[in-house]
């Protein structure tokens, strides 16, 4: 069976987005910095890059795909008309769409019936690649409260946010093995093995 993980960039006092996220700023004010080392430092982090990008599947929440507010029918997604997955991605939420396909292979199916349902067809569509939990936070809160996650991968950027959305906020006996460090100037790479 795939392994599921999760990848996610953090600053140093623990938020995947700053405060007061939109349309505008879907990573909220000052979100955008935690991932500068993916386009300052491309070469230097391409195994982390790479990583990223290998799964077969991927989860993600609708404010990942669509941001906060009303829902329009009419949105395809931050990523423009080839969004980097290059797989299907299943998308949580409470408002049922029709599959989205994209260039490049990815199509974005919404699911409405929780996260076991949405783990279950992604593992389906997968196949022997791995299920990536893309983000954001509380998708990625829902997936470790519930044991679901088998390896957490933190991007950690040397910036402070102040406020925003917390990875870790509501999760609770969390167990972790860190298996693996490396970094660069501006993110350290830190993979953990989730202990049941």
């Amino acid at each position: 069976m795939s392994r599921v993980t999760c990848d996610l960039t953090i600053s140093l006092d623990g938020f995947v987005a700053g405060p007061h996220q939109s349309p505008a700023e879907p990573l909220g004010e000052n979100g955008e910095l935690l991932h500068r080392w993916m386009f300052e430092e491309p070469e230097a982090n391409a195994a982390a890059i790479e990583g990223i990008l290998a799964s077969g599947a991927y989860i993600m929440g609708r404010n990942m795909f669509a941001g906060p507010g009303a829902w329009d029918e009419n949105w395809r997604g931050w990523w423009g008309e080839e969004p980097p997955y290059h797989a299907p991605v299943f998308v949580l939420t409470h408002q049922p769409r029709e599959p989205l396909q994209m260039q490049g292979g990815t199509t974005f199916n919404f699911v409405t019936d929780g996260i076991e349902s949405a783990l279950a067809q992604a593992r389906d569509a997968a196949g022997s690649k791995d299920v990536a939990i893309a983000g954001g936070a509380q998708t990625a809160q829902q997936y470790l409260s519930a044991g679901l996650i088998d390896e957490l991968r933190l991007h950690t950027a040397p910036i402070l946010l102040g406020a925003g959305e917390r990875l870790l906020d509501g999760v609770a006996n969390l167990k972790l093995e860190p298996t693996e460090v490396s970094g660069t100037s501006l993110v350290t790479h830190a993979r953990y093995r989730v202990i049941r």
